[in-house]
């Protein structure tokens, strides 16, 4: 299955949908020794990457918990596959979906924007946006639009048989380019997302 892009525009920003800032850590310790400094800088990345990783968990698992679905926890390998994939596409500049092969029997959702521009939580919010087109039914008569696609970002997130994400912001060409990859994927035909 193929989503179309959507172009999305806010505040004079282009975004399309088929994460970015970080957290600034202060180190409290004054050194002149380059190992320290490089310590330093490492660990407020690592402080950094897993504060952005949360926030992208939080922002999928608040609209489960008030749909009263199961929680979704983080996967590494999918997140190391959604990075891959995300570099992929930021090099070229495009959004395209990964061929089912390619993907593993995994879901994905895709986004697009200017970088550094925008915050994961209006990333992924963007695909919980679609809500307000979403129509519960069986896939694909799902979207009060008739297009599935208009809304097939949200279902994947709220799909009740999906377990696990792993999510991959990547930065190139001035773009930042989120790749979501979900196990075991939604959007089964014929079956409701919850």
């Amino acid at each position: 299955m193929s989503w179309s892009s959507k172009k999305i525009c806010s505040a004079g920003i282009a975004a399309a949908v088929l994460s970015a800032t970080g957290v600034a850590v202060v180190a409290s310790e004054t050194s002149n020794e380059p190992s320290n400094l490089y310590e330093n800088a490492s660990h407020n990345v690592a402080l950094s990457a897993h504060h952005r990783t949360a926030r992208m968990l939080r922002v999928h698992n608040d609209e489960r918990r008030r749909l009263g679905l199961p929680t979704l926890k983080w996967n590494g390998q999918l997140e190391a596959q959604a990075r891959q994939w995300a570099r992929h596409l930021s090099n070229r500049g495009i959004l395209q979906h990964a061929d089912r092969a390619t993907r593993n029997g995994t879901g994905e959702n895709l986004w697009m924007g200017t970088a550094g521009h925008w915050p994961v939580e209006t990333m992924v919010g963007m695909f919980v946006d679609e809500k307000k087109h979403y129509r519960h039914g069986r896939f694909p008569d799902i979207s009060r639009t008739g297009n599935w696609a208009d809304v097939g970002h949200y279902s994947q997130i709220v799909w009740r048989d999906t377990q696990e994400v792993g999510c991959a912001v990547v930065t190139a060409r001035g773009n930042d380019v989120l790749v979501c990859r979900y196990w075991p994927a939604g959007n089964v035909w014929g079956r409701t997302a919850y």
